[in-house]
């Protein structure tokens, strides 16, 4: 081709361009604008009537839109803040109820004690503690070989490590060497050193030894005690929950509860970068750092109506999750429990809707907790509904069969949970969960397993029969300890919970 056909084409090509870009704008121009804010008029909204003079808003309409600003604005940030705010009320209540401090070791074992926790299994005893590493400074934590499944987090649920089984040491056995946001150690002493984003930390780990005496031996070999004093480090001091103290459930206080304790924790913790919007979203509010948290009225009107419907929506995120692949399979409606990544941060965002949807029914997350290998973890399947996806009523009868070769290579248990609360059932018979390492547990022939729900026993069913509470919403977990490949392949069929007349 020739420079010249060469130019021509080039001309022709521009022009087409040009016609192009002129037929776009012509389009444009063509599109509905909206209707400016101009005139002296009232304009029906979904908050409500809004009245503007010349464009204007008037004196009225003004305090209408700052009060929706404001309540916007708290709604969302009790909705990010759920995981920090379950952690500092957890750490609260735990110290209080067993006279911890920072680094002792509280043990959480049976009905009474396990149920103050959000989900917990009552198959398993916890073992776990708290600690605040700028009172500590870094802290050592030994494992002995065998301990179980564990984690340490942050105040966010961020898991910091894995322990035992699901970890480094893959449960031979290890000392942890934990340093917060600012500490710094040189040549560290340790088999791992890892560090918290936030100073506040919780860990804790699942004794699974089924022999009671091996069990808690393994308990009492763990140590923890601040780095500065390894060459002589203290004893670790091993707790239980006080008998004559009345419990409170760890779960997000309600109404004013919620913002206090938000903001007790946020001065204790370094901003992330991703969390500077939140905190200019709080600050109209009156939870500023380094001020005292002395709401007016208006503030406290918005905050105490944004913390319950913050609360009603995190328990849609929960109770009937939109996310896709949350369904565990297409018959049946059990959900695949967690659906945020345990360091919630994934392509480029933050998930801020499936943080929120665990940490408002459950606490801490791990690597393990997720993991996708054979044999290792754990996995969790919840079911918030019937068959017919009415919600489940405590004062009616339910049957779950579970079918025979559950896909676990320890063991299975079936948990049921007071909606309201997210904590285990409280009835008088103390008794929230069925597991397959029960031997009073009943199996049918093909080798499948009844789990019956109601506030009385079927005739016969007694040791498959979990007590329900008329009155009461609840709901289901079923745990797989170190699941198979046909949980992952979801090619195993769990079938709905059934009401059964």
């Amino acid at each position: 081709m020739s420079n010249s056909m060469k130019r021509n084409t080039v001309r022709k090509l521009t022009f087409a361009g040009l016609l192009v870009a002129t037929g776009a704008c012509s389009a444009a121009a063509q599109y509905v604008q909206p209707k400016p804010l101009a005139g002296s008029e009232t304009v029906k909204t979904r908050i409500g009537e809004l009245k503007f003079e010349l464009g204007v808003p008037a004196e009225e309409t003004v305090a209408r839109l700052y009060d929706e600003l404001d309540f916007q604005r708290a709604v969302q940030a009790y909705l990010w803040a759920s995981p920090i705010v379950a952690f500092e009320q957890s750490r609260i209540n735990h110290m209080k109820s067993s006279g911890a401090t920072d680094g002792d070791m509280v043990t959480y074992q049976g009905y009474r004690n396990v149920g103050v926790w959000l989900t917990a299994n009552a198959t398993t005893p916890y073992v776990l503690g708290f600690a605040d590493l700028t009172k500590t400074g870094p802290l050592v934590i030994e494992l002995p070989a065998g301990a179980g499944a564990g984690m340490i987090d942050d105040a966010w649920q961020r898991p910091v490590t894995d322990l035992g089984q699901s970890g480094p040491d893959k449960a031979k056995g290890a000392s942890y060497l934990v340093t917060g946001p600012e500490q710094v150690i040189k040549d560290p002493q340790a088999d791992f050193t890892v560090r918290s984003q936030t100073n506040n930390i919780i860990y804790m780990y699942r004794v699974l030894e089924t022999d009671p005496k091996k069990a808690e031996q393994l308990k009492k070999s763990v140590r923890i005690y601040p780095y500065a004093t390894r060459f002589n480090p203290p004893k670790t001091k091993f707790l239980t929950p006080k008998d004559n103290v009345k419990l409170a459930l760890n779960i997000q206080p309600r109404g004013m509860d919620y913002w206090r304790r938000l903001h007790e924790i946020l001065q204790r913790e370094p901003v992330a970068e991703r969390d500077r919007f939140f905190m200019a979203m709080l600050r109209p509010l009156g939870i500023k750092l380094g001020y005292p948290f002395k709401p007016g009225d208006r503030q406290t009107k918005i905050l105490t109506e944004a913390a319950f419907v913050g609360e009603a929506m995190a328990r849609i995120t929960s109770f009937d999750k939109r996310f896709k692949g949350a369904l565990y399979r297409n018959d049946a409606r059990w959900d695949v429990v967690i659906q945020v990544t345990p360091k919630q941060d994934v392509d480029g965002t933050s998930q801020i809707d499936e943080r929120l949807s665990y940490t408002y029914e459950a606490m801490l997350t791990s690597e393990g907790m997720v993991s996708q290998t054979p044999g290792v973890g754990q996995a969790y399947l919840g079911a918030y509904r019937d068959s017919k996806g009415r919600a489940l009523d405590g004062g009616k009868t339910y049957r779950l069969i579970v079918p025979p070769n559950a896909p676990a290579k320890q063991f299975w248990s079936v948990t049921a949970y007071d909606a309201d609360t997210r904590t285990l059932v409280k009835n008088k018979q103390k008794r929230a969960d069925r597991s397959s390492r029960m031997k009073d547990l009943k199996t049918n022939k093909d080798g499948s397993t009844e789990i019956w729900f109601a506030s009385q026993a079927p005739k016969g069913k007694e040791s498959n029969w979990i007590p329900t509470v008329p009155g009461r919403s609840w709901f289901a977990y079923l745990r797989l300890y170190a699941p198979l490949e046909d949980y992952f392949s979801r090619k195993w069929a769990l079938g709905d919970i059934e009401q059964v007349k």
